[in-house]
């Protein structure tokens, strides 16, 4: 089932007067094969013919949305590209619809500054002529998913890319000329001890990467992983040995000028990830592509999952919405509250005040005062933040506060 256009008043949309500029992500949910933890949108070993209709339909959006009242009211801060694996599509496919995204939407542009552009690319599917044409397109912020530099690691988590790649990939990047690269790993994964998560960390970091995110692996329901967990075959360090690779990461990352401003994502100052900041303080953002959710100024809206419905929809003139909501203040606040708390600077008790009418301790009453009285959150310059324990804790919190 999908919605139509007239089911959605965009027209009725305008922005909150303390909303700050947006952003746009595209999905692009083609992989050459599909890991056995991945729960995204995505599907593996489809024909370039049918990557590049898809693509075509991707643009078509972009110029549609992008000519809606509320979007032509709004400035926009980044663009990111996500999937899947964008860098698996024919080049000439992608290099157009970066350049109709960037050519059709207003960003803002800073003295010296351009909008912040980021493409997610895994390291056996990207070559330095690719890797040129992003970069002269207007792309400047490479995200690849290493994931691992252990070839043992990457073989049990189903990675097709070796060490060497990750390698390879890198020193290309640098010779495009990216001045701003992320580097995706993961702890908690099978057979993954201590000892070689050290080592990963170090690697990692002496190749001097702008950015970091490092992820826990979760067993997604649906997905191979859970069927071998359900039968006892998926051997996954324990909880103990995950909570100390996380503190692992948070000290050696610092000891290498990293700093930690999300539960996951570390950053060289200055170099802080523009898009997902935006998400964790629960901006607005437009969602290109299928499976993609925008977010309107409280309007949710999310694009049905099938490429194949996408491009038919796209093609009969339709929109590809699959469903669409619009949250009431009060869960707009507690998925603001709960969003900026992900980050380690918190979030600001005068912002909910002035967005919402609302702060922390008078929606949440005791329970705020319980979670400071146990050490997990604390309040320090006018922000609710998680403390040193909390973020060991984080999901845990987040449950309760939902």
């Amino acid at each position: 089932m999908s919605l139509d256009k007239q089911d959605i008043n965009h027209d009725s949309l305008t922005p909150e007067a303390s909303e700050k500029p947006a952003g746009i992500y595209v999905h692009i949910p083609f992989c050459e094969t599909k890991c056995p933890y991945c729960s995204f949108v995505s599907y593996p070993g489809l024909k370039a013919s049918f990557k590049n209709s898809y693509l075509e339909a991707v643009t078509k959006q972009a110029r549609e949305m992008a000519a809606h009242p509320w979007v032509r009211k709004r400035k926009f801060r980044s663009l990111f590209v996500g999937g899947g694996t964008p860098s698996s599509v024919e080049p000439g496919s992608i290099i157009s619809l970066l350049a109709a995204c960037l050519h059709d939407f207003d960003f803002m542009q800073r003295e010296n500054e351009a909008p912040e552009v980021t493409v997610e690319a895994n390291p056996n599917t990207v070559n330095p002529e690719l890797l040129k044409l992003l970069r002269e397109t207007g792309v400047n912020r490479l995200s690849i998913g290493m994931q691992a530099f252990s070839d043992t690691m990457l073989k049990n988590i189903g990675r097709t890319h070796t060490v060497q790649d990750n390698m390879q990939a890198f020193e290309w990047a640098r010779g495009a000329g990216f001045a701003n690269i992320n580097l995706d790993l993961m702890f908690g994964l099978p057979g993954q001890h201590e000892a070689v998560w050290e080592k990963t960390l170090h690697q990692a970091a002496a190749l001097n990467p702008e950015h970091l995110s490092v992820y826990e692996l979760t067993v997604e329901q649906g997905t191979p992983f859970a069927e071998l967990a359900s039968k006892g075959r998926l051997k996954l360090p324990p909880e103990n040995v995950i909570l100390a690779m996380f503190a692992q990461a948070r000290e050696i990352l610092a000891a290498n000028a990293y700093k930690h401003y999300e539960i996951s994502n570390y950053g060289r100052r200055g170099f802080e990830c523009s898009h997902n900041l935006n998400y964790w303080e629960n901006g607005s953002y437009v969602g290109l592509g299928a499976g993609a959710v925008s977010c309107f100024s409280g309007l949710r809206i999310k694009n049905v999952e099938s490429p194949d419905r996408f491009m038919q929809l796209l093609n009969n003139n339709q929109a590809p919405y699959a469903e669409a909501e619009f949250l009431p203040l009060e869960a707009r606040f507690r998925e603001t509250v709960i969003m900026g708390l992900r980050t380690t600077a918190g979030v600001s008790i005068k912002s909910l005040k002035d967005r919402f009418g609302l702060t922390p301790q008078q929606y949440y009453g005791d329970m705020i005062g319980k979670l400071m009285s146990d050490n997990l959150l604390e309040e320090a310059d006018s922000r609710l933040r998680l403390s040193r324990k909390g973020l060991l804790l984080a999901n845990r919190i987040m449950e309760q506060l939902v």
